[in-house]
């Protein structure tokens, strides 16, 4: 972000703004402009507070691994992410493509939410800790870094109160859609580059456009590698803002234009010479697929959402939240009973200002798509067209989950509040009481409650601990039982993860082609028949029949996995599974944690 000369605390397109008159000035900038020094030392408290926030948040899990955030599938596979890249790091591999999960075919993880950006980073930390304090890092990173990087945006370009800029980041970095969001999907709570491309493409100065166009193309390489899904709202949303605030005061979109384009064509250079093959492999390398494993179009929000409490709020309802969402990990919206109302108030207090109209603008039009094709208030599907419909059939949008929309809406509120806060601290100490209070009503009933979490899943000490290195030679694979179980839970992943991916093993969870010949988008690894077997036993409780047939196609299966020892963990006699399984390939034996079949005779 450059810094400018003075305080005078311009839009993001502009310092001066035509059109606006003498009584909306003073909003704009004070009477006598002053240098600004940067940082202070408040930007080191503001900084250090929303670091201490994140860990609170946090809380449930330093020290104990034997938990993990509510959405437990999730973070098994951000931790195995973080984990992956780290062994390629230190292994020199190819990070966009491993065999360690899904053996032999491996997995496409620019096709899967990879967070190299995160992971690459964050190398000495999953090393000397493991990956369950990388993922905690990362969560605390995605947070404060999202919340100072909005703080910095506010106070060096938009507002001169601290405490205004300090307000608007906080409630960016931690509003209840940021908190779900991190609890569980890393690729979308890392928004901290988000800030610093707007200062980029709206810098108000005409200079150094070269310089700015190439830091422009680093910093959008730099987002696909955290968050492909991030990029493409900041991109729609960036298009609107411009579009509404061109007709907000065509003067300044005149002036500015060709600035802006030369600066976007330059980055979109640098960006596509950088991500042209990484783009490759995600759409066209091994094990790339089309569409996605859900309904897409499911996932959307009620509009009543937009002004209840979030779950993980202090004045939050678990069951009401849940009505109105489509899990816990998409309450994206959820801006309390007085947010809503007093941003309106303030779009209607500064519509003088070009770029809160264009605010106004980008908030409603996003908050709108997040209803989805038709809209639903109080579970009361209405029947009445939503907009997305416009965009549901558009090629890679078609594949961005509707509830995910309403994010957009957070900074567009961070940023009203901000400069709210900021106009009357500068027209009215007597104001500002007043106004703060209503801030503060607005936002006691959002505050975050730290992230709610599940028991993990034992990793057997026979796995942890290193006793399969004595069955597995190399090239062949660890095989958990059951291999497949399930989209969110996955033995496979977890077990990889905590080990720092010592050993390969068939299954996992990823997003991938439904089979060899058909790129249809597919939970985990292509099914195998004998996978489906052991699943069936699993959701079941009854030990289907097996015989010769059987029997046969489990080997097939096993040399396919490539397959040295099979373990189950916290196996019981009676279990299901496991008799499905010495039906199969005879019987096993009990080790610490778990129970083994060494197949590695019966393969040869």
């Amino acid at each position: 972000m450059g810094r400018p000369d003075t305080d005078q605390p311009a839009g993001l397109t502009a310092v001066a703004q035509p059109g606006v008159g003498p009584a909306q000035a003073v909003d704009a900038a004070p009477a006598r402009p002053t240098r600004r020094r940067w940082p202070r030392p408040v930007d080191a408290f503001v900084v250090t507070g929303y670091l201490a926030l994140a860990v609170l948040l946090t809380a449930g899990q330093w020290g104990r691994p034997d938990r993990l955030f509510h959405q437990a599938g999730d973070q098994m596979l951000f931790e195995w992410m973080l984990a992956r890249a780290a062994r390629a790091v230190v292994g020199g591999e190819n990070p966009l493509h491993s065999s360690a999960l899904n053996a032999p075919d491996g997995v496409n993880l620019m096709a899967n939410t990879s967070v190299l950006g995160l992971g690459v980073p964050l190398t000495p930390v999953t090393l000397l800790a493991g990956s369950q304090v990388a993922f905690l890092v990362a969560v605390v990173t995605c947070l404060a870094g999202t919340a100072t990087a909005w703080y910095a945006l506010l106070a060096r370009r938009l507002v001169r109160s601290r405490v205004a800029a300090a307000v608007g980041g906080l409630f960016c970095g931690f509003a209840p859609g940021m908190v779900s969001q991190a609890g569980a999907h890393l690729h979308m709570a890392a928004q901290f580059l988000v800030p610093v491309i707007l200062a980029l493409v709206f810098r108000p100065a005409a200079d150094r456009v070269r310089r700015d166009g190439v830091l422009l193309g680093l910093a959008v390489a730099y987002q696909v590698f955290l968050g492909e899904e991030v990029l493409v709202f900041l991109a729609l949303a960036a298009a609107v803002f411009a579009g509404a605030y061109a007709l907000a005061d065509r003067a300044a979109a005149r002036r500015l234009a060709p600035v802006v384009a030369r600066r976007i064509g330059v980055g979109a250079l640098v960006a596509g010479v950088l991500l042209a093959y990484p783009l490759w492999v995600q759409f066209r390398g091994p094990g790339h697929y089309t569409g996605m494993p859900f309904f897409v179009r499911g996932y959307r929000l009620d509009a009543a959402s937009f002004t209840a409490a979030a779950r993980q709020s202090v004045a939050g309802d678990d069951y009401r939240a849940g009505l109105l969402s489509p899990n816990p990990t998409e309450q994206n919206s959820f801006f309390g009973p007085f947010l809503p109302l007093l941003a309106v108030l303030v779009v209607v207090r500064l519509w003088g200002r070009p770029l809160v109209r264009a605010l106004a603008a980008c908030g409603l039009l996003f908050a709108l798509l997040s209803l989805g094709t038709t809209v639903v208030v109080d579970r009361h599907d209405t029947g009445l067209p939503g907009p997305y419909r416009l965009l549901a059939g558009v090629p890679l949008l078609d594949l961005v989950v509707p509830a995910r929309f309403a994010l957009v809406c957070v900074p567009v509120l961070g940023v009203l509040l901000a400069l709210a806060l900021d106009r009357v601290r500068l027209r009215s100490a007597q104001a500002w009481a007043p106004w703060a209070g209503a801030v503060a009503a607005a936002l006691l009933p959002l505050v975050p409650t730290p992230i709610r979490t599940v028991p993990a899943m034992p990793v057997p000490a026979f796995v942890s601990g290193g006793g399969w290195r004595a069955y597995v030679p190399p090239g062949r694979t660890v095989v958990p039982v059951p291999p497949v179980t399930g989209a969110a839970v996955s033995p496979a992943t977890f077990w990889s993860a905590r080990t720092g991916l010592a050993f390969d093993a068939p299954g996992g969870y990823f997003i991938g082609p439904r089979a060899a010949g058909d790129p249809t988008a597919h939970w985990g690894a292509p099914d195998r028949p004998t996978a489906l077997l052991l699943r069936r036993a699993a959701e079941t409780g009854q030990v289907p029949p097996v015989g010769e047939a059987e029997r046969r196609q489990a080997v097939e299966d096993l040399r396919h996995w490539r397959a040295a020892v099979l373990v189950q963990a916290d196996s019981a006699p009676g279990d299901p599974v496991r008799a499905t399984v010495d039906a199969l390939v005879g019987p096993g034996r009990d080790v610490a944690g778990a129970h083994v079949w060494d197949v590695r005779p019966l393969l040869g």
